[in-house]
């Protein structure tokens, strides 16, 4: 039965991610806002919904290991099989405020979540500095918004009650598809014997992070790279800042020593997808095909450590 309605839930998130892309991208057009901005504000935010749904869930019932886990993990797959896999399907062109503005504020946002985790807990005080921190990077965002208003008399704009909602079934589809995903996928992995460290940033990342996939790649397709990219980014600042603020808010967590590992890589990754995304204003397929790669390998040496297992 699990199998099942893990089908059922790639099926919700593909077509929730299509209604969801066109919604988005019409209410862009309506208000003259650059898709770059809903790409990094409603989209990001609408399908970083699961990985809320699962982190605060996680807190209350204090398995920390998966709620840490599931956004490190999700941001790792965000950057490196998200953007990795639609550069393969559609090289990603890259807004100048993307790589000056964004990206630097991701990898400092990063920065701070691997400065917070060193005295091993996110503590009430720490969450509160990242929320408040987000709500500064949203003022900076519509205030970008209110600045670079623009014209665009080719875009596809609905009418306004049907990109509401386009939004609102996207939306629903999304969650209600990740959700399925999550809860039959950690169950399969459980049943396999797999530690909750692991199963935060394998199964339940990848599958929180599936709504980024599916509508990034969606977006390239479409040839709205702005919200392609800013999905991912601004999925990857909201899962720091707003999600583990709400987290830590709520309940404490405490991290183990291998988390402060994968923050620093992440850290890593975040630098290398900056230099990817500046040189020729692109993610190219090669440079995509490398990331899916090296997300194999993290992959691996998540699972290797995780069963003590290794190779010399």
């Amino acid at each position: 039965m699990e199998y099942i309605l893990l089908i059922i839930g790639f099926v919700l998130l593909i077509k929730g991610a299509d209604f969801f892309v066109d919604g988005a991208s019409s209410i862009a057009g309506k208000l003259k806002v650059p898709s770059l901005i809903i790409g990094l504000t409603v989209v990001s935010m609408g399908t970083s919904l699961p990985e809320a749904a699962v982190s605060i869930s996680a807190s209350i019932n204090g398995d920390n290991a998966i709620s840490l886990g599931n956004v490190i993990g999700s941001n790792f797959f965000n950057f490196l099989m998200v953007v990795g896999i639609s550069s393969i399907i559609f090289p990603i062109a890259t807004d100048n405020a993307v790589v000056k503005r964004d990206m630097p504020i991701n990898i400092c946002v990063t920065a701070l979540l691997f400065a917070v985790l060193l005295d091993g807990e996110l503590s009430r005080i720490d969450a509160a500095l990242l929320l408040v921190i987000f709500a500064a990077y949203m003022f900076i965002l519509f205030k970008s918004a209110l600045k670079n208003r623009i014209e665009d008399d080719e875009k596809k704009v609905l009418s306004w009650f049907k990109s509401i909602v386009f939004v609102v079934v996207g939306v629903a589809a999304i969650i209600g598809g990740g959700q399925l995903v999550v809860n039959n996928a950690k169950t399969i992995a459980i049943n396999l014997g797999m530690g909750e460290t692991l199963v935060g940033l394998t199964v339940v990342a990848i599958g929180t992070s599936l709504p980024e996939l599916v509508t990034s790649i969606v977006a390239a397709k479409k040839g709205e790279s702005g919200i392609a990219m800013g999905n991912v980014v601004g999925s990857n600042i909201f899962n720091i800042l707003f999600i583990l603020g709400m987290t830590g808010v709520i309940s404490p967590l405490s991290a183990n020593p291998e988390f402060y590992i994968d923050a620093a890589i992440l850290i890593a990754v975040s630098f290398l997808m900056l230099i990817f995304a500046f040189t020729k204003k692109e993610t190219s397929r090669v440079e995509g095909a490398f990331c899916v790669a090296l997300y194999t390998l993290y992959t691996a040496y998540i699972i290797m450590r995780a069963f003590h297992v290794w190779i010399f």
